[in-house]
């Protein structure tokens, strides 16, 4: 009884802090278009537009105004002039509280109208990523993307600690960059 006791809580910490991304570096990113918010006004967003303008971070989160999520979004937002400066473009997508996109993505202790956040309410955009969260179905992983203007992706990052994502995708831009001035 103790070993299966065991066996249990070690298997949910596995789930708890560990996410994967089966989307690997150099694969193609999936297409997709959703309805979106930037400083609470909606719009359409389309990633085909967006990678005509630079690389773009594509990272998942699993609802809005939930505490892993406020943090992760408060910190692309303090770094989304570093990103801008290396001709980045961020968007949030979350299958989870779709309702309340546009309050979030306005409010300053959240994306402070930095960069946009898009809805998924039928998750289909995280799973085209493989990023549906697996013990909360419906709702996106913490998962993040860096997608080269061709397409490719860059960089997958999964891990449901929002801590290092902003600095795993921005040193991520910044090679991209660094390789593609290089001679």
């Amino acid at each position: 009884m103790l070993r299966r006791v065991f066996v249990l809580v070690a298997a949910g910490a596995a789930l708890a802090g560990a996410a994967h991304a089966a989307l690997a570096p150099g694969a193609v990113a999936p297409a997709f278009t959703a309805p979106a918010f930037l400083a609470g006004q909606p719009f359409t967003f389309k990633l085909a537009d967006a990678l005509k303008k630079g690389p773009v971070v594509v990272y998942f989160f699993p609802a809005a105004h939930t505490s892993g999520c406020n943090i992760e979004a408060h910190l692309f937002a303090q770094a989304a002039d570093q990103f801008k400066a290396a001709g980045a473009s961020i968007i949030g997508v979350t299958a989870g509280n779709t309702d309340q996109l546009a309050d979030f993505s306005k409010e300053t202790e959240h994306c402070s109208g930095k960069f946009p956040v898009a809805a998924d309410p039928d998750g289909k955009i995280a799973k085209s990523y493989d990023s549906s969260l697996v013990f909360r179905p419906g709702w996106s992983d913490r998962t993040s993307y860096v997608i080269a203007p061709s397409g490719k992706i860059l960089l997958a990052y999964s891990d449901l600690k929002p801590d290092d994502h902003v600095n795993k995708t921005l040193a991520e831009v910044r090679q991209f960059n660094s390789a593609k001035s290089a001679p």
